[in-house]
């Protein structure tokens, strides 16, 4: 049996395989946030299609926080009746949950009635779009992730990914393209990884000790001033210190080009795949906790060689999963054809339709 189908654990988490659906934005939930039915049956279908650890979409823990329409939220008491029918689906249907616990940060959309925080102010055409965190806003954002932690468990959820990639709020503050903080929360590494650090912390005092906490960062940033992978390094090791459960690995924000987190067109030669491989193997000498890799798989062959090396521990895949959500159990089943998803990111302007996410290149 190939290692890719082994049991293993994550904290007290016992995983069926070693494939992860990276978090991925639907584009299904109601305005408010609330899981629909619509969420409920794009979930069984990833559950059946047969993998071990399903990552939600991002969940905005406060309403400044939301980052897109329709994007799933956690930020109230509320939320909880619909987030326990998306575990039970996802259980029922023979897979395990966690809940992405997020925040856009200077991205937020919330406008006028809910205006968007930053690590710094941030200007357009000398117009204000977001504007820099107090210290009480940091701490207020900090307890946040916590309450929201404590839904997730609440809701019947496996685990919780703290979500500090993609130029989202905490990946924000580790940048120093975006953190121009000169107190204790910018300048220096230690200072611009203190927010993602009282976080985890919180999320921890809020779920216990035994519960599967993971948190998901940049490689790199790939942008100008930008966290760089050695930065990374050191803050892997300071989220190991503070008790992180799994580290996965991706990189780039929206404004990184090429290298953005889901690269265009890389599906056409297996050395184009495991975009972090570098990073993963500096990692490995630093860290002892669990390494979920995302970016770039589509082989199985090349996803087998990244576990059977060392490098990774669990395999997550996002775009793969949105043309084909049967492709692990095609995979375990024999058929180790490569998937048919083809990277060219049309996937992305399917979240404004009605339906919400989905492959926009496959064909009937």
């Amino acid at each position: 049996m190939s290692k890719l189908f082994e049991p293993t654990a994550i904290n007290r988490l016992n995983i069926k395989n070693r494939f992860v659906r990276s978090a991925t934005y639907e584009a299904m939930a109601g305005l408010d946030g609330k899981v629909q039915d619509q969420l409920l049956g794009y979930m069984a279908d990833l559950a059946q299609g047969g993998v071990g650890l399903i990552i939600s979409g991002h969940a905005h823990v406060v309403l400044e926080g939301q980052a897109g329409p329709r994007q799933m939220g956690i930020y109230s008491d509320d939320m909880i009746e619909g987030l326990k029918k998306m575990t039970t689906t996802i259980h029922e249907n023979g897979s395990l949950i966690a809940a992405q616990l997020a925040h856009a940060g200077k991205k937020g959309i919330g406008c006028d009635r809910y205006p968007p925080l930053g690590p710094s102010d941030d200007f357009e055409e000398k117009v204000l779009v977001a504007s820099a965190m107090t210290a009480k806003d940091i701490a207020r954002t900090a307890k946040a992730f916590g309450e929201a932690a404590a839904r997730a468990v609440k809701s019947g959820f496996d685990a919780v990914q703290v979500h500090s990639a993609h130029g989202y709020l905490l990946s924000q503050f580790l940048s120093p393209h975006y953190n121009k903080r000169a107190d204790e929360y910018g300048g220096t590494l230690e200072n611009r990884a203190r927010f993602l650090l009282q976080v985890c912390d919180k999320v921890r005092e809020y779920v216990g000790e035994s519960f599967p906490v993971l948190v998901k960062i940049n490689s790199e940033d790939f942008i100008k001033n930008g966290m760089t992978e050695e930065e990374t390094i050191k803050v892997c090791s300071m989220l190991e210190e503070h008790k992180v459960d799994a580290i996965e690995i991706s990189g780039g924000t929206f404004e990184s080009g090429k290298l953005m987190p889901s690269r265009p067109g890389t599906s056409k030669s297996e050395d184009r795949e495991f975009y972090y491989e570098e990073t993963a193997k500096l990692l490995k000498k630093t860290v002892n906790i669990p390494l979920i890799i995302v970016g770039g798989f589509l082989s199985f062959n090349v996803a087998e060689k990244a576990v059977n090396s060392g490098l990774a521990d669990y395999i997550a895949l996002s775009r793969p999963l949105i043309r084909e959500p049967n492709l692990i159990k095609r995979w375990a089943e024999g058929d180790r054809e490569k998937a048919t998803c083809i990277s060219c990111n049309k996937c992305f302007g399917t979240l404004s339709m009605e339906e919400g996410l989905h492959c926009a290149a496959k064909k009937d």
